[in-house]
């Protein structure tokens, strides 16, 4: 299987890359092949402009948001790691999401009706969070993220969530307790 594993966080030591490599040790020993994008690194550009939308218009794809979705259309798994900012996603990450999984792509409309047009795929998630585990159980972060994440951006595109991870109180633990989280991930069959 191929798996686009997309990577946001802008400081290359931090346990959010811990977890990316450790990812793609993984992938590489189950035999899977896999293309890091770390948005970072590559300077992604976030911002859906209105020369997008023109060229959207003129069903034609920007060439940075054309060969993303090449990426997304060869790999049969996506996977995610990044932060949670704000009970979000970082803005380069939202901002990837608004400018490759575009209409015409990753959905499209019929009447009123929504269709997932990335059927077939696969998505895991893995996020770090500076709040405790129990605040995100107590309070209704968790489900607030997978409300918005899981359901209303990438089931609405018609992916299959397989797994979303949740790192928690990261900047607060213990080295030990962050390597503990990254045994974890040898656990997993990607």
């Amino acid at each position: 299987m191929n798996y686009l594993l997309i990577y946001a966080h802008p400081n290359p030591k931090s346990f959010c890359h811990a977890i990316k490599e450790e990812i793609e040790n993984q992938i590489k020993q189950q035999g899977g092949e896999v293309t890091a994008r770390d948005l970072y690194q590559l300077g992604w550009d976030p911002v859906l402009s209105s020369n997008d939308f023109v060229q959207f218009m003129q069903h034609t794809t920007p060439v940075d948001i054309a060969a993303e979705q090449e990426f997304v259309r060869r790999a049969g798994r996506i996977i995610f790691v990044y932060p949670v900012w704000w009970f979000s996603m970082p803005a380069i990450l939202k901002g990837y999401i608004d400018r490759v999984f575009s209409r015409g792509f990753a959905y499209d409309t019929k009447g009123h009706r929504i269709q997932g047009l990335l059927k077939g795929k696969e998505v895991m998630i893995f996020n770090t969070t500076g709040g405790p585990r129990f605040a995100y159980y107590l309070l209704g972060y968790k489900l607030g993220i997978k409300l918005t994440v899981d359901i209303g951006t990438f089931m609405f595109c018609g992916l299959k969530v397989k797994l979303h991870k949740f790192f928690y109180a990261v900047p607060v633990i213990t080295d030990k307790a962050r390597k503990k989280m990254l045994a974890k991930i040898k656990k997993i069959k990607f």
